[in-house]
Order: C-alpha cells, then structure tokens, then sequence
C-alpha cells in the first residue's frame, strides 16, 4: 500500500499522486466504466462527455474479500450510499473532472490527470476541491481517497486487497494529525 499521504494545496482541496501500471487507456477505464470503477471505488456510470451524469454507488464491504465489518461510527453506511455529480471535462485517457455531491447541496469537484511514464506506467494525480473547511471532511476526504487509492493500485498489480474499513480507520488519525 502507497502510505504517500494526500497534499492540501489551498484550502478545501486535497491532491494525490500515484504511479500506476498503465497503459492510461486501462487506468481510464477503471475511472469510468462501472464495473470496474466498483472493484476499487464506487459502481455507477459515467457518462461520456461534459455534462454527463456521474453515479457513486458505495459499498465498501465489496471492495475487498477480507472480513472487515463496519465501525459503529459509519454503521449508516452499512447497506452503501448513492450520489450523484456531473461531468465538467471529459479528454479521453488524459484527464477527468466531475462534480460530487450537487444533489445534497454541497458541491465539490473531482479532477483525475493521466501523465504517461516511462516504461508503462501512468501518474495519477487526483485533486478533489471546494472541499470547505470543515476539518472532519478534510480527514474523512482525505483518508478514503487515500484507501481508494490503495485499493485501486492492489487491483491493478493483481492483488487481494485489504479491507476498507481496516486501511481507512489508521489513516483518518493520520489525516487529523495532518490537518491540525
């Protein structure tokens, strides 16, 4: 697992770097097509094209084979969550940006950049904005991005990952520790 913590450029924006097995044409369809985005993130379509309806399908519990119950504290989260956004740039195997969250009110925006590398491998830098300043959404943000992500570069390379929840809970007291 990549522990390289997320970076806080400005104020309510989190960005990340990871270095993937490529080609960017795989990492693109593992960003967009739901039965895939669902191996390491959320189901839900994304539809091609700016103005296309983003769907997060959560279920956590099947991003890994590992038992791993929910903590009390997201006990809400149990049977999944669903939201929805909107794509703002859509450039083909090179970068992705979308909104998230529009139908609860409060908006942030979601940009993926695919940067080819040498000898097939694809950086991928992630930055979620208009993230406010509430330092629970930061940590929360921050440290399921960062176990996405994990999860994400595990299914790439071929293997099992871990649970969710037992990655994500020692990463949000890290992203407190960062953010305070």
């Amino acid at each position: 697992m990549n522990k390289q913590h997320g970076i806080f450029p400005e104020p309510g924006t989190i960005q990340f770097e990871r270095l993937l097995p490529g080609p960017a044409e795989r990492i693109w369809d593992y960003l967009t097509k739901s039965k895939l985005k669902a191996k390491w993130f959320s189901a839900g379509d994304v539809e091609p094209g700016v103005g296309g309806k983003v769907e997060f399908r959560f279920q956590h519990k099947n991003l890994s084979k590992a038992d791993d119950p929910i903590p009390k504290k997201y006990k809400a989260m149990e049977d999944g969550s669903y939201s929805e956004g909107r794509v703002t740039e859509w450039n083909p195997y090179t970068k992705l940006s979308y909104t998230w969250g529009e139908d609860t009110g409060e908006e942030s925006e979601v940009t993926y950049e695919l940067i080819p590398k040498k000898n097939d491998k694809v950086l991928l830098r992630l930055t979620h904005r208009r993230l406010g300043d509430d330092p629970t959404t930061l940590i929360g943000v921050g440290a399921g991005w960062h176990t996405h992500l994990g999860i994400l570069i595990d299914v790439l390379e071929g293997k099992a990952p871990q649970g969710f929840w037992k990655v994500y809970l020692p990463l949000e007291k890290e992203y407190e520790q960062l953010i305070s």
